[in-house]
């Protein structure tokens, strides 16, 4: 096993509504290695999806400590995280989350672009990452002229367009269907054994997670067993 990508310290997070705390997650440690395939599954209301977003820095733990690549998330800055996001790791919601008025193509350079790269440089690369994607007849097309599968392929290859060590998903095949569903995870498999890029996926589907090398159990806030 390699390096770890992702070390959590007794990390909880409570959330206060009327005077009234709710602890949704509650005192997990977890490592996870560099291109390992993790998947979190859990029924509605376990934690699963507010593990994601403290494990990627997207929200902040009540009590323990993230550590991201090395670095304690408490003591990133916004800038020092921004910055992660643009060069290590990417995140991948249930809906696309496309910016609706750029092209495919445009979309997928955007992290590019916000890092300030020459994209004649990447034209290459982006073009590969295309036709591994084989989303070729896409790039011209805007998010809401795509179905549902074209548009998860276009958020993937945002994704890998900074050639990140990990990608965050969060019900990457949620609002897809069956067949849809499993290419998209097909893809992802794919993506880790062969790009070498780990993955923490959620996700309520059982059969989805057993693309994963290793299942996590979310329940009442916790990792069971």
């Amino acid at each position: 096993m390699g390096n770890c990508v992702i070390k959590a310290k007794n990390i909880k997070k409570t959330f206060e509504r009327a005077d009234v705390k709710t602890e949704v997650v509650r005192g997990i440690d977890l490592e996870i290695a560099e291109g390992e395939f993790v998947a979190i599954v859990g029924e509605s209301g376990s934690g699963k999806s507010t593990l994601l977003y403290l494990l990627s820095g997207s929200d902040k733990t009540s009590e323990g400590v993230v550590e991201l690549f090395g670095k304690n998330l408490e003591e990133a800055s916004d800038d020092e995280l921004a910055r992660m996001r643009r060069q290590m790791f990417s995140f991948v919601y249930q809906y696309d989350n496309l910016v609706s008025n750029l092209t495919a193509y445009e979309n997928i350079v955007l992290p590019l672009m916000l890092d300030k790269k020459n994209l004649k440089d990447e034209e290459e690369r982006i073009s590969e990452l295309i036709d591994y994607l084989n989303i070729k007849n896409c790039v011209d097309k805007f998010p809401k002229e795509l179905s549902g599968g074209e548009q998860q392929r276009v958020a993937l290859a945002r994704a890998l367009a900074i050639e990140p060590s990990l990608i965050f998903l969060d019900e990457p095949t949620g609002s897809l269907d069956t067949t849809m569903g499993k290419q998209v995870m097909e893809l992802l498999k794919d993506i880790n054994e062969k790009r070498n890029v780990a993955l923490v996926m959620v996700t309520h589907s059982k059969a989805h997670a057993a693309y994963a090398s290793r299942i996590l159990e979310m329940a009442d806030g916790k990792i069971a067993g």
